[in-house]
């Protein structure tokens, strides 16, 4: 499918190059020109309509850009030739044809991007009897105020949720909170969520206002990532950043989404008690009753958390702090929040037991840096809690980066591959990932049989 675009890029190029061409050796008058230009517009707007019919290409958000671009240039052209046809006079000048060329080309290039940078993904086929519904909301929380806003305002936390669309009457199903990474968004695991919702879980995924990639707000401003945490996250990542820094930083990013997870938690407890509480609760178009059938699915006392990279850190943390949580996962997170503290440049580690059962997902760089850790004696923190946990339990998959713990190598495989994936298949890494996320969660929220997990997949 990538082909095909390549192939229609190259082919509305060279048209533009042919459109030149004929001008510049035809020696073209201005009103032959523009006839041509005219010709080669409507062409080039049928020639992507003909190729609709080749798979990979479509009027999606992929090439909507391209569509939108032929037709503007083909009506501002038809105007043009309409209002100036018997007015122009003398040759076209080269330049101002190869100009035409070149710029055409460009613009075409440029909204064809959408297309080079991402696939026609629409997520994985799910695996359980039940079929995924879907819902969302911003939920405000008034005792605290937004730290990146200088106005007052409150802290917000869009929330999505996943469950069972047939569920069967008065069962009650496990709940499963999400935590995003770094720069990450809200939909960076949908595999997983479906996958868990059609074998009866209530899914939660969460954004980190300033930490997500971009979101939304109660006045429907778009919010993207805070640029000081961008800079901080490349800073820790550099030599010159010490541990002391590290730790002060991570610390931060911790507690911001440790009460967001709190808040969260506690709020759809709350409601599904008594109902949405009209000043924590913003609900667009009607999606009230929705929600209310979410959250009256849920059996709190089943409750687990999960999340990627920083978001996995935040929900070893939480299952640390809360006793209504019973099972974590963390998809290739460093586990910051055991650290307490620095001495003499050495991170101090809780070596508390750790009581919750805890699954952690390793890429494979990641793995074999924790062992070499682990047989130097160099402390760190996964290591630690690993050890110190009455059920903890790792692994990794074979050839994996760090991103390909989320749908994003699925969806965009060259962002992917700039933040971070190894040479395994994408499909088949997020589909044994999933296949363990659900035996984990099944075995200690449904207590449905006994879970044992490999050190490594291939």
């Amino acid at each position: 499918m990538r082909r095909m675009n390549i192939f229609l890029w190259i082919l509305l190029c060279v048209v533009e190059i042919v459109l030149a061409g004929i001008g510049i050796f035809g020696r073209a008058n201005k009103r032959g020109w523009l006839l041509g230009r005219l010709l080669t517009n409507v062409g080039e707007l049928l020639l992507f309509l003909v190729m609709l019919l080749a798979p990979g290409i479509d009027l999606g958000f992929r090439f909507k850009g391209l569509f939108i671009v032929l037709l503007l240039r083909l009506t501002i052209t038809l105007i043009s030739f309409l209002i100036k046809r018997n007015k122009l006079q003398g040759n076209k000048r080269i330049f101002a044809m190869i100009l035409s060329a070149v710029l055409g080309a460009v613009l075409i290039t440029v909204s064809m991007l959408p297309s080079f940078i991402f696939t026609n993904y629409a997520g994985l086929p799910t695996t359980g009897e039940f079929q995924v519904a879907t819902t969302k909301a911003i939920l405000i929380d008034r005792s605290r105020a937004e730290e990146f806003e200088s106005d007052g305002s409150n802290r917000e936390v869009p929330i999505y949720l996943y469950y069972p669309q047939d569920a069967k009457e008065n069962k009650a199903y496990p709940l499963v909170l999400f935590s995003h990474g770094a720069f990450g968004y809200y939909e960076s695991n949908t595999s997983t969520y479906m996958e868990l919702a059609s074998h009866g879980y209530v899914v939660v995924s969460m954004d980190h206002p300033y930490h997500s990639f971009f979101t939304q707000d109660t006045d429907g401003k778009t919010v993207t990532v805070n640029p000081e945490m961008i800079q901080g996250i490349q800073y820790i990542n550099s030599e010159a950043a010490t541990e002391e820094e590290i730790f002060e930083l991570s610390a931060q990013w911790l507690k911001l989404r440790r009460d967001d997870l709190n808040f969260v938690i506690d709020s759809v407890k709350t409601a599904a008690d008594k109902g949405l509480d009209p000043e924590e609760w913003y609900v667009t178009d009607g999606k009230e009753e929705n929600i209310l059938q979410a959250l009256g699915l849920v059996n709190f006392d089943k409750i687990g958390v999960m999340g990627h990279s920083l978001g996995g850190a935040a929900a070893v943390s939480l299952g640390r702090e809360r006793a209504d949580i019973d099972a974590v996962i963390d998809l290739d997170g460093t586990m910051l929040g055991e650290e307490l503290g620095v001495q003499d440049g050495v991170e101090l580690i809780n070596q508390e037991v750790y009581e919750v059962p805890l699954l952690s997902f390793d890429n494979e760089e990641h793995h074999f840096a924790r062992i070499e850790c682990r047989e130097k004696g160099i402390p760190y923190a996964n290591n630690t809690v690993l050890e110190h946990a009455t059920e903890g339990y790792s692994t990794y998959i074979k050839g994996t980066g760090h991103m390909n713990y989320t749908d994003l190598p699925l969806f965009s495989p060259a962002l992917a591959s700039m933040l971070g994936t190894g040479e395994i298949d994408s499909t088949h890494c997020i589909t044994t990932m999933n296949e363990i996320v659900l035996a984990f969660f099944d075995c200690y929220l449904k207590d449905a049989g006994m879970f044992s997990v490999q050190e490594c997949y291939e």
